[in-house]
């Protein structure tokens, strides 16, 4: 599979040849488990040139026992997707288990992981770093986590390539 590296020379090539990027969004687990690999597959059928898998979680928060979602940057049609998506028991090791299974039926694409950084901190950020690039991610999008907070998180990505 591909390094992350790979999502910015294919974002360079389609500069220089003068033509944008679809890139396209879809929540993992929505509408069902069953549905996800197919859909990756029609995107990338349908000409998307990079893919942003959403990951829904659901955190308990250790000190507050207290469910996580922070939907701040989504809009109702996403936040009702990952509700679904949610109902379905979609978690991140069945996310990186359905990427994996569309990797093996032959989606080549960049695929981009997208989420809230809380959840991808409560699951490890090596771990979740390191089971992403095994299960065929090229690369995350942290939309609350701002780049001059990232350091640390983008040092990990570095040292698992």
């Amino acid at each position: 599979m591909q390094s992350a590296g790979y999502v910015k020379l294919l974002l360079l090539c389609l500069r220089k040849s003068g033509r944008n990027a679809l890139i396209t969004f879809v929540t993992a687990g929505y509408p069902s488990l069953d549905d996800t690999v197919g859909i990756l597959k029609a995107m990338q059928e349908g000409g998307t040139d990079i893919i942003e898998l959403g990951l829904s979680t659901f955190v308990l928060c250790l000190l507050s026992g207290l469910p996580f979602t922070d939907p701040v940057a989504d809009g109702p049609t996403i936040q009702e997707a990952n509700d679904i998506s949610l109902a379905n028991g979609t978690n991140i090791p069945k996310t990186f288990e359905l990427l994996r299974q569309a990797r093996s039926t032959g989606v080549t694409i960049p695929i981009v992981l997208m989420g809230y950084f809380n959840p991808l901190l409560s699951y490890g950020e090596e771990r979740i770093i390191k089971a992403a690039k095994d299960a065929g991610a090229n690369g995350f999008i942290i939309v609350d986590l701002p780049p001059e907070e990232a350091n640390t998180f983008r040092n990990h990505c570095t040292n698992v390539g």
